[in-house]
């Protein structure tokens, strides 16, 4: 009962209100939780991923082609793979809180399984099959072009951020750019790394993230979002 009232609330969230509400509770069934719950695999939430991609993938691959009718087929695919791809998802999660919502078995959340990219983007994913099952393809794309396709250039910039900063940085002349690792925090298994981007020995962004790399990608942005208002 206290799982099921929670989900309500994410069903408030997420502004769809669903016939069958269990695919909503399915779609937050992690496999963790079934295998702890003794419950069939078929009953945690990845066969709703795999079809909340295949949905994810048509309606993005539509909304591109449609929104940007002068660039060719190597770089809408390349604005696709930026808005599906697991940390623009697992960022779209977090805009809805995904990680509370979701049922997980006690050893996945014992080792910050809320927090990890790679569980709540697939149950984003789940999310917009549970949709498409329950309300059909005009609702899915209405909770897709809300959720992913609300900012395409920042989410696109985001994803692409290191390789930004450097093209950036070599059409300036400005020198090399370095990430380093300035700082990390938690225990193993939740840890938080904080890093700085430099251009020769002068820093130009921070950022932090569960990653390394996450921290690193956030500094590019961090640096790039500098750059663009000192213009």
């Amino acid at each position: 009962m206290k799982n099921f009232d929670k989900i309500k609330d994410l069903e408030q969230r997420i502004g769809y209100q669903f016939e069958n509400f269990d695919l909503l509770i399915m779609a937050m069934r992690h496999s963790s939780y079934t295998n702890e719950n003794k419950m069939s695999r078929l009953e945690c939430n990845e066969r709703l991923e795999f079809l909340g991609d295949a949905v994810l993938e048509a309606v993005s691959s539509e909304f591109l082609y449609a929104q940007y009718p002068k660039k060719p087929e190597g770089e809408l695919t390349k604005m696709r793979a930026s808005l599906v791809c697991e940390p623009t998802l697992a960022y779209d999660a977090r805009e809805l809180n995904l990680g509370s919502y979701l049922l997980l078995g006690k050893g996945e959340e014992a080792t910050g399984g809320r927090g990890r990219d790679s569980i709540t983007s697939d149950a984003f994913e789940a999310v917009i099959g549970a949709i498409f099952l329950d309300g059909g393809f005009a609702n899915a794309k209405e909770f897709i072009l809300a959720h992913v396709l609300d900012d395409v250039e920042h989410k696109q910039l985001f994803y692409d951020s290191k390789t930004i900063l450097q093209e950036i940085i070599q059409a300036e002349k400005e020198g090399d750019v370095t990430y380093v690792i300035t700082g990390e925090h938690g225990p193993d298994h939740d840890k938080n790394f904080e890093a700085e981007v430099l251009v020769e020995k002068e820093r130009i962004g921070r950022g932090q993230g569960r990653t390394k790399k996450a921290a690193e990608q956030q500094a590019a942005y961090d640096a790039i979002c500098q750059i663009k208002k000192s213009r």
